[in-house]
């Protein structure tokens, strides 16, 4: 068998054997298939997509690449979140210490920015000492102690997926719903989930960016779940605007900070405690939706999902000062306020312009070697359907380059859309899997 046969029949549109997608798998990680020769086999699944079947066989390929955690006597329940990209979205900072507070144990493997995507161990990685490299003896005695992990894809779970989630970033092959869903998916069965609840982002600054293509790779992740023998449900959640009103890795971690401190943006808010819900269900800590929003709530108006997260911080080597005084994380050395060039009702502000607009400025990567600036980014002062006056703030750069600067402006300027007419408030989510619950 060879790569090069292999990269030839997924481009004429063949269907993949198990045992021929089981060896492009094994090669890659011992090393026997190159990059380049990965990079054109993505490419070629990127075009001519997989079946559910291909997919399946493709999750459980990198799944059986390295060690599969088994939680059994750990936890009497692992549940896992899983977003599948945005802008703006801190969300895994703010649910996770918030149902590790509720008396969810959660383990989670996340993973880096993909395109115009941020990733939460950029973001965390904004506080000194954090160690995202936890191997699985760690993993399993943190959560057992703590009840809380965030660390990256280790070397020993899911190796093949951290390799090719790499490069998928820097050949154009991110927005593949088989690879997106495959990714997903082997970190959530590696890292010994037994119950996942998947946030699907939808619109302009998402992957998909319909409905019908969030569907798609909803019913997909669902299927592959229910295939391993794990629980999984799907919210498909707006992502036409970015999440919040921080996009940028400093910028981020200080409003999901800000969040589990009782503040933060409302529509940030809403969407943790929706998720945080969703987890305390699956993970037979609440009964219904509703009880699972009331113990979401009352964890962070009591100041128990904040502690968590300074819990988890101290736990994997980061200075807990930064959860306490947020204002010590990087700092831009250009903070230029943007006015309203008119009045008007805000009818987009597009979030992949403004995603794009922050790796402009260092926040995520054009290639996989380069380094995150972690005090750059915006902040997006009001939503769609909101009223501006001209004149008024209506995003603040921050920025270490002023021509970086400069561009990154006149990129964000342009994903905004005024209407001379009131225009109704985008929807969080659209629609979810609430049958699963029940």
């Amino acid at each position: 068998m060879r790569a090069v046969d292999l990269i030839i029949k997924k481009r004429e549109k063949g269907e993949l054997t198990q045992e021929e997608i089981n060896f492009f798998v094994q090669g890659f990680v011992k090393g026997d298939i190159p990059d380049y020769q990965v990079s054109a086999w993505a490419m070629a699944i990127l075009l001519n997509g997989m079946t559910a079947r291909e997919t399946t066989d493709l999750t459980l390929a990198m799944v059986h690449s390295g060690h599969i955690l088994d939680l059994t006597g750990i936890v009497d329940i692992a549940v896992d979140k899983h977003s599948s990209g945005g802008v703006g979205d801190k969300t895994t900072l703010t649910v996770l210490p918030t149902v590790a507070a509720c008396g969810l144990p959660v383990g989670k493997m996340s993973g880096r920015g993909l395109g115009f995507s941020g990733g939460t161990l950029d973001k965390m990685e904004s506080i000194p000492g954090y160690r995202w490299d936890v191997n699985t003896d760690e993993f399993k005695k943190q959560l057992k102690e703590k009840g809380i992990v965030l660390t990256g894809q280790s070397l020993d779970l899911a190796p093949a997926d951290g390799k090719l989630y790499a490069l998928r970033d820097v050949t154009g092959t991110v927005p593949s719903t088989p690879l997106i869903a495959s990714s997903i998916m082997s970190k959530k069965i590696a890292a010994g989930a037994q119950a996942i609840v998947l946030d699907v982002k939808v619109g302009k600054g998402a992957f998909m960016e319909t409905l019908e293509a969030a569907r798609e790779l909803a019913d997909l992740m669902t299927q592959i779940g229910e295939l391993a023998g794990r629980k999984t449900i799907c919210l498909l959640s707006d992502m036409n605007q970015p999440l919040g009103h921080a996009v940028g890795n400093a910028l981020e971690v200080k409003e999901a900070i800000e969040t589990l401190k009782g503040g933060g943006p409302e529509d940030f808010r809403e969407h943790c405690l929706h998720v945080s819900a969703h987890m305390l269900v699956v993970g037979r800590r609440a009964k219904d939706l509703k009880e699972g929003r009331a113990l979401a709530e009352k964890a962070l108006a009591d100041g128990r999902a904040l502690a968590k997260f300074r819990v988890l911080v101290e736990a994997q080597g980061g200075d807990a000062s930064y959860v306490d005084d947020p204002d010590q994380l990087p700092k831009a050395k250009f903070v230029e306020a943007v006015k309203s060039p008119r009045s008007g009702w805000l009818a987009q502000v597009n979030a992949r312009d403004v995603g794009e607009a922050s790796v402009l400025l260092g926040a995520g990567r054009a290639k996989k070697s380069d380094a995150i600036d972690h005090a750059v980014g915006f902040v997006i002062h009001h939503k769609v359907g909101e009223r501006v006056e001209g004149g008024q703030p209506l995003f603040t750069v921050h920025a270490n380059d002023e021509q970086k600067l400069a561009e990154a402006r006149e990129r964000v300027l342009a994903a905004y859309v005024f209407s001379d007419k009131a225009v109704p408030a985008l929807p969080l989510f659209y629609d979810a899997d609430d049958a699963a619950l029940k």
